[in-house]
């Protein structure tokens, strides 16, 4: 079979996360500046090998406060650790639209397991005869697991930032 290399079209991509603030709102950020390696056995996607990383400096969450404590080592520590990577160790399809992505999630110094679910939207040419495909990749995880502890106890009882982090990635893949 013949390997198919994919690349990430950055205009119609966004890796993007939220997070509870304050126990009641959610606060949405994206990474600006990533880059994957991913390649499949023909176009079958149960066969995907995924290599991604995200530089944590490319951190927006819409205010530079926000994104410069997050940076900071209160949180990502991006000066010592300026990367998080996934490393996807299986593919599991579901059904047609629907498949499971097992890896290694890395960041902060922290390499630990998770599982995504992720939705094929399908593949089509565009108008330049480039073949595309949608790819919505959604998880969650719990941020202390890997040592992203700050927090802040609110008045009313709670703290200001959630433990969980939803993960939602829309990824438009090119065949190279």
């Amino acid at each position: 079979m013949a390997t198919t290399t994919w690349a990430i079209d950055p205009t119609h991509s966004e890796i993007g996360f939220k997070v509870k603030h304050m126990m009641f709102t959610n606060v949405s950020g994206s990474f600006g500046t990533y880059d994957a390696t991913i390649s499949t056995e023909e176009d079958d996607f149960s066969t995907a090998a995924i290599e991604f990383s995200a530089n944590i400096d490319s951190i927006n969450t819409k205010n530079a406060d926000r994104d410069a404590h997050l940076k900071s080592a209160d949180f990502f520590d991006a000066e010592n650790h300026p990367k998080l990577t996934f490393v996807a160790s299986s593919v599991t399809k579901i059904d047609e639209e629907n498949y499971e992505i097992a890896g290694d999630l890395s960041l902060h110094g922290v390499t630990k397991p998770v599982t995504l679910k992720s939705e094929f939207s399908g593949a089509m040419k565009d108008p330049w005869g480039n073949t595309k495909v949608g790819l919505n990749i959604e998880g969650k995880i719990n941020r202390k697991d890997w040592g992203l502890n700050w927090n802040s106890a609110l008045e009313t009882g709670g703290v200001l930032v959630s433990e969980e982090v939803k993960l939602n990635i829309e990824l438009q893949l090119v065949k190279q």
